[in-house]
């Protein structure tokens, strides 16, 4: 018996796409999900290009397209699964093998990102559970490329923390060059910005899973992954979903030393995500707005008191909250804490259970809607560059020196790389 089988014995859509048997010493599988794509060779041939590792790596492509898709995305992802094949046969190496799918007439209720890597991670699973090993899923988008040292890193990464969970890589959009014009650069710089200001005002509140979640950006143990469900099928959003679920299992780390380039592309494909982003911001005349650097400090400070509210007496809870400020205040009241925190206290044994147990229920899904229901009632959102620099000054990071976007920008991943 493999450990994957009673997984798939959940599983009953799949099937197996990928004949022939895996090295028996396959440590890490590569998906990479492709939809209407035309470069998704540059892709490839960044991963081809790359550093090996001691260990063999598979990459499974999954060419995905929905039941009433176009004949002009039926037609490019054909001419795109040629090219692969073709690419494959001229690239052989026993201890970097490529594999591709074509999955056509997906459902349309589910067709998209996530149906698609949950195709090629389940795949994944399957050829691991073939050799009885928990290797590493590597999620890479198709197009996207990697910094040389990627795998090694990885490599080096799991020989100093074997128990590692799951991983997000550094990553850095391409803001300048020829490809784009200015404007789609200017946008990407933006938005990363906001990224890495969002992720970075979050870990400053203290929420124990701040991470990034990009689909191009994270690799995730078969065990890991089978232990909490699989990938969903939503068709956006699918990797800020799946890893919140897998933070929680703890031993997950930031890889900082290697590094994944996402392209800047705009694009309506998804409903939200990066291009889509891109495109509204680069469309726009008005400057970017972010969530007031002031609803994070709010945050802080009640983070900062929960070690007190577990077994707390529940006649003693109120005195404790409206010591807090206001918009927190009127969040968790909005959010009945009281029975919340009377559940979590019940189920837990342990002050470390309690936390746990504490942002489990105070998950990232609901510091989004504090930080909605705050800008709407008390902090509205202000300029993205003028809390950019709030932050740094209260990180004791000077910024004198910056004038543009780009430039807050370079400061806030010198800011990470040293993390």
């Amino acid at each position: 018996m493999g450990f994957a089988d009673s997984y798939f014995e959940k599983q009953k859509e799949f099937q197996v796409k990928i004949e022939g048997e895996p090295n028996a010493d396959l440590k890490y599988i590569v998906v990479i999900p492709c939809y209407y794509e035309f470069e998704i060779l540059s892709t490839l041939n960044s991963i081809w290009d790359s550093e090996r590792p001691r260990a063999p790596i598979d990459v499974i492509v999954v060419i995905n397209s929905a039941e009433n898709s176009d004949n002009q995305i039926i037609d490019q992802n054909k001419k795109t699964y040629a090219e692969v094949k073709s690419w494959i046969e001229n690239h052989e190496d026993s201890l970097l093998r490529f594999f591709v799918i074509l999955e056509e007439n997906l459902p349309e209720k589910f067709a998209g990102a996530g149906l698609a890597r949950k195709i090629g991670m389940d795949q994944a699973i399957f050829r691991f559970n073939k050799i009885n090993s928990d290797g590493l899923i590597i999620s890479i988008d198709a197009d996207s490329e990697i910094k040389s040292n990627y795998f090694t890193e990885i490599e080096k990464h799991l020989d100093q923390f074997p128990k590692t969970n799951a991983i997000t890589t550094y990553f850095e959009h391409p803001i300048a060059g020829n490809e784009f014009k200015q404007e789609i650069y200017d946008a990407v710089s933006i938005y990363e910005l906001y990224l890495r200001y969002y992720k970075i005002a979050t870990k400053y509140t203290g929420f124990p899973y701040s991470y990034y979640t990009i689909g191009s950006c994270f690799a995730v143990t078969a065990k890991a992954y089978m232990k909490q469900g699989g990938m969903n099928k939503k068709q956006a959003g699918e990797d800020f979903y799946f890893l919140h679920k897998i933070f929680p299992l703890g031993q997950c780390f930031e890889i900082n030393s290697a590094c994944v380039y996402p392209s800047p592309r705009p694009s309506n494909r998804v409903p939200f995500g990066t291009g889509p982003m891109v495109e509204s911001i680069a469309n726009s005349n008005e400057e970017f707005l972010s969530y007031d650097l002031r609803a994070f400090s709010d945050l802080k400070k009640f983070f900062q008191i929960i070690d007190q509210l577990y077994k707390l007496p529940t006649n003693e809870l109120a005195e404790i909250l409206y010591q807090l400020p206001l918009p927190i205040v009127d969040f968790l009241s909005n959010h009945d804490i009281h029975s919340a925190l009377e559940e979590i206290n019940d189920n837990s044994s342990s002050l470390k259970t309690f936390k746990k147990r504490f942002f489990d229920w105070f998950n990232a899904f609901r510091i989004l809607k504090y930080l909605n229901a705050t800008s709407e009632k008390f902090y509205p959102k202000t300029i993205l560059i003028d809390e950019a620099e709030k932050l740094l000054k209260m990180i004791k990071k000077d910024f004198s020196t910056a004038k543009t976007y780009s430039d807050y920008l370079e400061m806030f991943r010198g800011l990470e790389r040293e993390f």
